[in-house]
């Protein structure tokens, strides 16, 4: 019955082959009649490849997809992927101007022919990878943000959205990307503090009386400036409000204005204003009434002349002649040395400021005044929050529905246009007066736009894209299908849960939440599950610029030491860093990375799926979990080599207390698995199993049953049928137990022993799911055993102090205790001598003076082991001495060391607190060897 076992645990074609056969035979398509279940999957770009946050998301979902499968429910994990706009139409653009052509020399239409080619071609990596980590995925409904399905749906939404007033096209402040000329939302700004200066310049009072100091960081935008602001409550300046200033170089002049979001005790107390390149003065500017003075071009070049909108209507504004299509950087050099030839600034000071820069091109966000489309957030804002307030969406953990509300109540109108070729070209075409038709088709914008004219005219369609952000916002409901009425819609929507990182909380859930009220009248989703991001095992975030990143794949496969250094220092931004990051690489990874296998590292984030914010990531963890998947190959091939024919199980049987116990822990951990992965507590459920079988099953209760299947003592053929059908159908429930979380492994195992007692199936991952009946836990026999596990501790302790060898039995005398302890050596002395390895188990009286011998203690029994002639009290004497010095002297150095200030300073806080810990392991081991010093002296 061993067959296949004989060998290793060898994960990867094992891996292979179940993966194919499950998505094969359509395992993972929902089935059946039960309770419906539907997780979506946030869709990954198709750009992208899996990285550890991925694999760790994924790998959560799975489990709750996998669990509820085998619970009998339809399931439906519903895949896809985003279009991704702005990462794909760089990639495929860079690979035009290799080619020694450029996206604008071909042409909108081809360019698109190329991506839609590269899509085909390359688009599906990161769902290859997803199935390597064993993602059970409905495969045969994956959807794309680009297909023509969910195109017709964005469509839709748009035109219907507009028709209630609730998208507009408007000119606002935006964060715009010179590089990519394209407005981004806040997630594709990463912002970083960096070394710059306070240019502090004096603005002359227009009425020649003195001036005032403004400090700014960015002197170039002062062509822009509309105002300059001072506290109203800041005696300085009170009186100079409502005069007006020469703005510098620019000589027009400008308002003092007072506002309370200057801060007086900042800088000099007064604020340059300018509304259009500036959020906070945008703000400061529309209270005020100033004009918005836009000086750039979309490259971030200097305009020839200020565009200026808003309710104060200016004369033209000319830019100086020396300045016009300088860029921005280049600009601000001469403003500079403009204004100290003038006697303008006052002084330059190093100032460490916060750089916006973009995530794809790195290039610094500017503020940038456009005309864009926007949905209008209020009305749909409201229906949102309350759905949360009224228990219908509910966040796990509870504290995240404080970040959702926080965020709903300061919420803004929602920037939806990009100025890219792929993507979702917005339904809108203009007219020769420039009059916006907004329709489902170009026909039905020409028949409206007759309608208007009179007669028919050339119409242009708005060249901009939607935001990536917008399409994913209709995801619950448009991959089921919407604007179609359908069985899928009736069945899966609203979804069960969401599981999602909490830094899209507002870019995503929420707008999801919006969307779904807003178009079929409920929400999206039941929970959320917001987990927390995966950092490296300093807590460090995990980047290419720190050379810290992990590709999960290479953890599942394993890596070279000279691949894994090339793979972190091929590609980077600061590539000065490559031999920093290769000599931390080399030192952390010697020999690389072993191959793990897919089940340790699910495993792995099963356990570190905790409920808190950050995720440390410990390769240590990893192997750990490897050597679990080895147990439990050995215990399936042991437990299996228990039966040569299946008549070996058949007949009457006994159950003894290890069997009764077992079972019993077996409804425990069911119990506790199925309260975890209720209340989203990944890292209970993975603790709880992890306890249940390398613990109960493997540590003890297969050694409990090796002395009944050796028959020794009284038993017979009847307790070892006992035995052989407990160790099986234990073991068969267990890997169904297990199968969400370890998939491979599970199916590997259960197809070997399930058949074996009669249940088999085509496979685990449709096998019913183990439901505990905790009326099978027998107190008694749990009482037996967590005392012969206590008595069999106890004497190992003994020799493990003493350094007594295994091979040698121990004479074993027992004193006091109770009626139950006498009664309990006397039946359970077979496991006693076997598995402690005793020479005799003697009886001493209460009031008997005990020869000298080794004391341990199971509440009231006294367990003595006399060591005369056990061990030479003199040589343990001199060793134990000896390893006291060791350990003392070492524990002195690591405490010096703590004490110099320069090392507490100086050395990385991980470094500190692995010495911290190393002091605390040195003076526990020097506490345990003095004891066991003060034992041997009282022999």
């Amino acid at each position: 019955m061993t067959d296949t076992l004989d060998r290793p645990f060898a994960p990867a074609e094992m891996e292979t082959r179940w993966y194919a056969r499950w998505e094969e035979r359509g395992y993972f398509a929902p089935r059946g009649n039960g309770a419906p279940y539907c997780i979506m999957l946030p869709p990954p770009n198709v750009t992208g490849t899996l990285h550890m946050g991925h694999a760790f998301q994924d790998t959560l979902m799975d489990i709750l997809s996998r669990y509820h499968r085998m619970r009998g429910e339809q399931v439906l994990w519903q895949p896809g992927t985003d279009h991704a706009g702005i990462a794909t139409q760089m990639l495929v653009e860079r690979q035009v101007v290799q080619e020694g052509g450029s996206r604008q020399a071909l042409g909108r239409s081809a360019f698109l022919q190329r991506v839609w080619e590269w899509r085909q071609q390359s688009g599906d990596t990161i769902v290859r990878q997803m199935r390597r980590l064993g993602a059970s995925c409905d495969w045969s409904r994956e959807r794309f943000t680009l297909d023509s399905g969910l195109s017709h749906a964005v469509t839709e939404v748009f035109v219907r959205l507009h028709e209630e007033g609730l998208i507009y096209r408007g000119k606002r402040l935006v964060n715009w990307d010179p590089v990519l000329r394209t407005a981004v939302s806040d997630l594709e700004v990463l912002s970083s503090e960096e070394d710059g200066f306070l240019w502090h310049i004096r603005y002359p009072l227009s009425d020649g009386s003195g001036h005032l100091v403004v400090a700014t960081t960015r002197p170039e935008t002062l062509l822009g400036d509309a105002a300059v602001a001072v506290n109203p409550e800041d005696p300085r300046y009170q009186h100079l409000i409502g005069k007006t200033l020469r703005l510098p170089l620019m000589e027009r002049e400008i308002p003092i204005i007072g506002d309370e979001y200057v801060d007086p005790e900042f800088g000099s107390g007064c604020v340059k204003i300018t509304p259009a390149h500036d959020f906070n003065d945008y703000q400061v500017g529309q209270r005020h009434g100033l004009p918005l003075i836009n000086i750039f071009t979309p490259e971030a070049g200097i305009r020839e002349e200020a565009e200026v909108s808003g309710a104060t209507v200016l004369p033209a504004i000319r830019i100086p002649a020396e300045l016009r299509g300088l860029d921005r950087y280049q600009a601000r050099q001469q403003i500079v040395a403009a204004l100290q030839a003038r006697d303008l600034l006052e002084k330059i000071a190093p100032h460490k400021l916060m750089v916006p820069r973009g995530d794809r091109s790195g290039a610094v966000i500017e503020p940038f005044l456009t005309d864009q489309w926007y949905v209008r957030v209020a009305p749909l804002a409201e229906p949102a929050i309350r759905a949360v307030e009224e228990g219908r969406i509910r966040f796990v953990p509870e504290n995240w529905s404080k970040t959702y509300f926080d965020w709903m109540g300061r919420i803004e109108d929602w920037c939806i246009s990009r100025q890219l070729w792929w993507g979702h070209q917005i339904p809108a075409w203009y007219g020769p007066d420039g009059r916006i038709f907004v329709a489902r088709h170009e026909e039905e914008a020409q028949t409206e736009a007759a309608r208007h004219y009179g007669m028919p005219v050339p119409l242009e369609r708005d060249p901009d894209v939607l935001d990536t952000w917008f399409s994913s916002a209709l995801w619950p409901f448009t991959t089921l299908g919407w604007p179609e009425k359908n069985a899928d819609i009736a069945t899966f929507y609203p979804t069960s849960v969401l599981v999602t990182g909490f830094d899209i909380i507002f870019f995503w859930v929420a707008r999801m939440i919006m969307m779904g009220l807003r178009f079929l009248d409920d929400v999206p989703f039941h929970e959320v599950y917001v987990h927390g991001l995966v950092r490296d095992s300093e807590g460090q975030k995990m980047s290419k610029s720190k050379g810290n990143v992990l590709d999960p794949l290479d953890l599942i496969d394993g890596i070279t030491l000279d691949a894994l250094v090339a793979k972190r220092t091929q590609g980077l931004m600061q590539p000065q860093m490559a031999g920093k990051i290769e000599k931390a690489t080399r030192k952390e990874f010697p020999a690389g990375i072993p191959a793990f296998g897919t089940d340790a590292l699910r495993f792995t984030f099963a356990a570190l799926a905790t409920q808190g914010r950050d995720i440390k990531f410990d390769l240590k963890r990893v192997e750990g979990n490897r050597n679990f998947c080895n147990k439990l190959w050995n215990a399936s091939r042991y437990a299996l080599m228990q039966v040569q024919t299946v008549a070996d199980l058949e007949g009457d049987s006994v159950l003894l207390a290890p069997d009764r116990w077992i079972i019993g822990r077996l409804q425990e951990t069911e119990a506790a698995v199925a309260e975890a992965f209720a209340q989203y507590r990944f890292s209970d459920a993975a603790q709880a199993l992890y306890q249940f079988f390398w613990n109960d099953y493997c540590d003890w209760y297969i050694e409990l049953s090796k002395p009944v299947m050796r028959g020794e003592g009284a038993f017979g053929a009847a307790e070892q049928r006992g035995a052989r059908n407990t160790l099986l159908k234990v073991l068969e429930a267990g890997l169904r137990l297990l199968h969400p979380v370890m998939p491979f492994l599970t199916e590997e195992l259960w197809q070997r022993v399930a058949p074996v007692i009669g249940k088999g199936g085509e496979s685990i991952s449709l096998a019913a799911y183990p439901r505990a009946d905790l009326t099978r836990v027998d107190s008694a026999a749990d009482g037996d055993v967590q005392w012969l596990i206590q008595v069999i501790r106890a004497l190992r302790s003994v020799r493990g102090e003493m350094d007594i060898p295994l091979a040698r039995p121990l004479p074993v005398l027992l004193q006091g205790g109770t009626a139950q302890d006498r009664e309990r050596v006397q039946r359970l002395r077979p496991w006693l001598h076997s598995l402690a390895r005793t020479a005799s188990l003697d009886w001493l009286d209460a009031d008997a003076m005990p020869p000298p011998a080794a004391l341990q203690l199971v509440d009231e029994l006294k367990i003595l082991v006399p060591l005369a002639g056990v061990i030479d009290v003199a040589a343990e004497q001199a060793r134990i001495a000896k390893e006291i010095a060791r350990v003392a002297q070492d524990l002195e150095k690591a405490q010096s060391k703590l004490a110099q200030p320069d090392f507490r300073n100086r050395a990385p806080a991980a470094v500190v607190e692995r010495e911290l810990a190393r002091v605390e392991e040195l003076g526990v081991a020097l506490e345990e060897l003095k004891n066991q010093q003060q034992r041997l002296d009282a022999l």
